[in-house]
């Protein structure tokens, strides 16, 4: 590299490059480190551009592999860091353009080189990298560990060095080189339980600074803050282009430069190690600190004392969190951190529940589930079981009825010029199931969806005339579906009579499945008559003008007991239309409705037993949240540090 590149073809050939990979080693006082580190060419902006610096470098990093176990340059390129950045506060205050320079493109080769050794090598042999002697050229597992120098190092430049425009780039590298210290995960098809993440960063010298790791990435998360404009960059302007990262910062930062998808490269990389963080698998002697750290911080207005129970305890601003998470809900890794927050802090979940603007939490998350055909099947899990986190909690169910939106304009099948947060979070959820059982046909999405009306439903306030009828349609198709199903497994016997030599489908199966949907859409509605009748004429009406579709249950021995109450409401009300007249218009059969709701007597309607879901992770849930969180790294790093055909944990082709 050096002042004088100015073209990736000009990489393999570049002196300062191949003195670095050679087989000479290089002392750290050397001057040839702050002529490596001068380098400048056009910034890469896009993955194509960052696959050509790959594949260009693709030589000089082999023979750093090579030549490392003999010369340790690459511990002398750390020790230069480790050493700078002992100035970085400094520089930064005094605006030393060049110094912040110089150590961010260290920070840089050393994330470049760091994934290079953690894809190339297992880790053991990585690690054996780290621990050169000088003086004897050789490796020594009672030297001093870099690789742990460097992590503390690392994290203490993204806690302490303050955030101004000369340092948004370094900060941003110095997370990105934290994922891609913890990338050895991506190179095992299995959850890993024991690596060197779990060494340096659950115990040792890193500890201590777990929780203001976690504090300062909430933080970046919670600001959002944009990069500098290129006028106040740290780099030198050359008639070249820049600096090397100007515009490459941590491959997100690229990325949001070619596609305008990320106006805050910081923020989104903190979030994504964030993340990592906190799905890391216990260790075999400790809990993870980092999700200790995340589910047992507190608000900055909470003056009680912690626990001494609680280690890498802390607080942080709830109503800035809330404000960002209700704000960024359209990607996928907000949507975890909400659900992480949600399910596993229980401070975050109180403050939360008692918002009085909710809708500026749920809206996003509707709108997530409306928009299902576009969003990976996991987005769309994570924003389901948030729903029913919430609806467990009365309060929750309560209050959606009270907020009324207007002009949803999102909401293409019909025109809601007004209506409730609650009635629009029905529609939505009947919406998913509906297209659950037309497209995926997913049992864990149709259980959460029917969970999460079932716990809003003794609870459903004057629902609007749509939702009402929705929820009627919705048993309509599931009644068609089980006569369907019901009429295949009948011509099937009859065939199974004629010839024994074909196998027959499992239809017994699929009938008792859809008979547990519909016992449990009975089960809606009628928690809903036995405890708010007097709030609902629309689904009273609904039911009166589809009765016939609940005909079929009524002496069904499946579904006896819970139609007495549905059988009740349509037989009382059914009486006193007739005794009306013919012809009535619609809101005269209302009139009725909610007269007659006064008349029938509670105590005619049977109790029954409180519907009430609550959400219980899987066991092992580390086996569907480490692949998602790393899916989401790899994804929104556009491919800058992982090539697909490298990848062991996913496969590249899922959604």
């Amino acid at each position: 590299m050096g002042s004088n590149s100015s073209r990736l073809g000009d990489l393999p050939k570049n002196e300062y490059l191949k003195k670095l990979s050679g087989t000479e080693s290089v002392s750290e006082n050397d001057p040839f480190w702050n002529q490596l580190l001068s380098f400048s060419f056009p910034a890469p902006t896009s993955s194509t551009d960052l696959k050509l610096l790959e594949e260009a470098t693709i030589s000089v990093c082999r023979s750093l592999v090579e030549n490392n176990p003999r010369t340790g340059n690459l511990g002398a390129l750390i020790k230069v860091f480790l050493s700078r950045t002992k100035e970085l506060k400094l520089s930064a205050e005094c605006r030393n353009h060049i110094f912040i320079w110089q150590t961010n493109n260290a920070l840089f080769i050393i994330c470049y080189l760091l994934k290079v050794f953690i894809c190339e090598m297992s880790e053991e042999e990585l690690q054996l990298h780290f621990t050169y002697e000088e003086k004897s050229g050789s490796y020594s597992s009672d030297s001093e560990d870099l690789l742990e120098e460097l992590v503390c190092c690392l994290m203490q430049l993204i806690t302490d060095i303050p955030l101004i425009d000369l340092t948004y780039e370094i900060s941003v590298e110095a997370i990105s080189t934290m994922v891609v210290f913890l990338s050895c995960q991506l190179y095992h098809k299995e959850v890993l339980r024991q690596s060197i993440s779990h060494k340096y960063l659950m115990r040792g010298r890193c500890l201590p600074y777990t929780s203001k790791l976690v504090k300062t990435l909430l933080y970046n998360f919670i600001r959002q803050e944009k990069p500098p404009p290129p006028g106040a960059h740290v780099f030198p302007q050359q008639s070249d282009g820049g600096g090397l990262l100007y515009g490459l910062a941590s491959g997100v930062g690229s990325k949001a430069a070619a596609t305008q998808a990320i106006s805050s490269p910081l923020a989104n990389q903190s979030l994504l190690l964030l993340l990592v963080l906190a799905n890391l698998t216990d260790a075999a002697d400790a809990p993870n600190p980092y999700r200790q750290a995340i589910i047992s911080f507190k608000n900055t207005q909470d003056n009680s004392p912690f626990p001494s129970s609680i280690p890498h305890a802390f607080q942080i601003n709830f109503n800035s969190l809330y404000t960002t998470l209700c704000e960024q809900q359209t990607s996928d890794q907000a949507t975890l951190l909400l659900y992480t927050l949600l399910h596993q802090n229980s401070n975050i979940r109180t403050y939360m529940l008692a918002r009085t603007d909710m809708e500026n939490l749920v809206l996003p998350i509707l709108e997530i589930l409306y928009h299902v055909e576009e969003r990976n099947s996991h987005h769309v899990y994570m924003a389901l079981i948030i729903l029913l986190i919430l609806t467990e909690d009365d309060g929750f169910n309560r209050s959606i009825h009270e907020v009324i939106l207007k002009n949803i304009t999102w909401y293409s099948e019909r025109v809601l010029t007004e209506i409730s947060l609650g009635s629009l979070l029905i529609l939505v959820v009947i919406r998913t199931i509906q297209y659950n059982m037309t497209r995926t046909r997913d049992k864990y999405l149709h259980t959460n969806c029917l969970a999460a009306l079932a716990n809003m439903s003794a609870q459903f306030r004057s629902l609007h005339q749509y939702a009402a009828q929705r929820i009627i349609s919705l048993f309509s198709l599931l009644s068609k579906k089980h006569n369907k199903v019901l009429e295949q497994a009948t011509q099937s016997l009859r065939g199974s009579l004629s010839s024994n030599d074909v196998p027959l489908p499992d239809y017994a199966q699929d009938l008792n499945v859809i008979e547990e949907v519909i016992r449990m859409m009975l089960e809606i509605i009628n928690s809903c008559l036995a405890t708010s009748l007097h709030h609902n004429p629309n689904l009273v009406y609904a039911l009166l003008y589809k009765r016939d579709l609940f005909e079929q249950f009524r002496t069904h021995p499946s579904f006896q007991d819970i139609m007495q109450n549905i059988d009740l409401v349509i037989t009382f009300f059914s009486s006193r239309l007739l005794q009306a007249g013919a012809e009535l218009s619609v809101e005269r059969v209302l009139e009725i409705i909610k007269q007659g709701i006064v008349a029938l007597p509670k105590d005619r309607l049977k109790k029954f037993p409180e519907l009430k879901f609550k959400y219980v992770e899987e066991e092992q849930p580390e086996e569907f949240f480490i692949p998602y969180v790393w899916s989401l790294v790899y994804s929104s790093a556009a491919g800058l540090y992982w090539s697909p055909q490298d990848i062991q944990l996913f496969t590249m082709d899922s959604d």
